[in-house]
């Protein structure tokens, strides 16, 4: 993502057309796979490698660039910059930790660093201390991390706190395979407290199966204690996060969705369900994983950070163009995303003319959205720097036909670098 000033672009949804369009491939699933990939000798990664750099997800980019530095022979200090990719840097984190005698010098952006990754730190910091893991922070950068040589003699398991993100179990989980393939022995995650996003924990349960791990779980248990080679690489299936946009711009286009997998176990897949329940009906339309979407959008809306944090955005600005109010249940995560997404929602919401109501019950946060009683003409919104934000934004600009000014567009190449040109098989002119 460029550094330099954000730019202010015009979208112009006046001349909509139906076309197919297609999502990039899963950030989620690539960053698994490409760890996985590493880990068992199947790298670089096939499906990864056949996508253009531009076509890729900057995260993608970001972790395939830290994995090729921890790949590199021993020797000194490798400079990883994460930019501004949270689940590369924390993945990263543990892979590092977990590769003997690595050390690593760690940088990304401001905000990166402003977020939390404490839990992950104090995790592996009680794990692999004692064999000699040195790690410290900045302010907040670079952090910098020396691995242990062998970690034979340690209890064979990761601690964490489940409640602020499920990235951190996820990464400790991938540095459990890096362990058993190393040791010949199972090493563990357990997790304290509910696990929020539990379904990103899932993700990451079904690539480890795929690449021939097995993953043995209970209630807030994970062990990794077998391997066995696959037949074959597994491919990536397309971006689920991308697709709730696309699913969106399509049904009011008239237009197709491309790679879109709905037996996936990406979580962001609930935007079919959620889609459904609000009266919109997906059809085949001939080509694999290629679908329509038809029907009147008249349902109540209601979704819950703990289950798809990502689509919560996407599914605001489906909620401004709806006839009743929408609720979005568990919405304080989103305070420490790229941005304060919460505040972006309840920001986008006004731009567009409706209201939002917050409301804290004893241990979550739940937003109520209006939809205005008359469209505005126009509508001006800022992205952050946040693409979730940016993207939902435009989504809501082809959803109402109402012209967007926004700044900060760039930012969307951090999951969809294609958007702008995918939106623009659909009709929409900028200037």
């Amino acid at each position: 993502m460029s550094h330099a000033s954000p730019s202010r672009l015009t979208v112009d949804p006046s001349a909509l057309s139906a076309s197919p369009l297609t999502p990039p491939v899963s950030k989620s699933d690539a960053q698994r796979a490409l760890v996985l990939g590493h880990l068992t000798g199947a790298w670089p990664l096939p499906s990864v490698q056949a996508e253009s750099d531009e076509d890729l997800p900057a995260d993608v980019r970001v972790l395939r660039r830290g994995v090729e530095a921890l790949r590199l022979p021993p020797g000194p200090v490798r400079d990883v910059d994460c930019a501004d990719g949270g689940a590369p840097f924390r993945i990263l984190v543990t892979q590092a930790a977990v590769t003997p005698g690595a050390r690593v010098r760690f940088t990304g952006t401001p905000r990166l660093g402003e977020r939390p990754h404490g839990p992950l730190f104090t995790s592996l910091k009680q794990a692999l201390g004692p064999a000699g893991l040195t790690l410290t922070e900045g302010a907040p950068w670079p952090v910098e991390l020396h691995a242990p040589q062998d970690t034979t003699k340690l209890a064979p398991v990761f601690r964490v706190p489940g409640a602020q993100s499920s990235q951190y179990a996820s990464s400790l989980l991938l540095g459990c395979a890096e362990r058993f393939l190393r040791e010949k022995r199972a090493w563990s995650v357990e997790i304290e407290g509910s696990l929020t996003s539990a379904g990103y924990m899932d993700l990451t349960v079904a690539w480890l199966r795929r690449f021939g791990f097995t993953v043995e779980q209970s209630e807030g248990h994970y062990s990794v204690t077998g391997y066995q080679a696959p037949e074959s690489v597994p491919s990536l299936p397309g971006d689920w996060s991308s697709l709730g946009y696309l699913v969106l711009i399509a049904w009011r286009t008239g237009g197709t969705v491309e790679r879109a997998e709905p037996q996936s176990a990406h979580p962001d897949q609930a935007i079919l369900r959620l889609a459904a329940e609000v009266g919109l009906k997906m059809l085949p339309s001939g080509a694999p994983n290629t679908w329509r979407f038809e029907g009147e959008a008249t349902g109540e809306l209601r979704a819950t950070g703990k289950e798809c944090p990502d689509l919560l955005p996407t599914l605001a600005a489906l909620a401004c163009v709806l006839p009743r109010p929408t609720t979005l249940s568990d919405v304080g995560i989103l305070r420490v995303k790229e941005s304060d997404r919460l505040e972006g929602i309840r920001t986008l919401v006004a731009a567009y003319g409706g209201t939002t109501e917050l409301s804290a019950g004893a241990d979550s946060e739940t937003l109520r959205i209006l939809p205005p009683k008359v469209k505005p003409a126009r509508f001006t919104m800022d992205s952050r720097g946040d693409h979730r934000l940016a993207m939902s934004a435009a989504t809501l600009c082809v959803l109402s036909g109402v012209p967007l000014d926004l700044t900060g567009p760039e930012c969307v190449e951090k999951s969809f670098p294609g958007f702008w040109r995918q939106l623009a098989r659909a009709g929409v002119r900028y200037s």
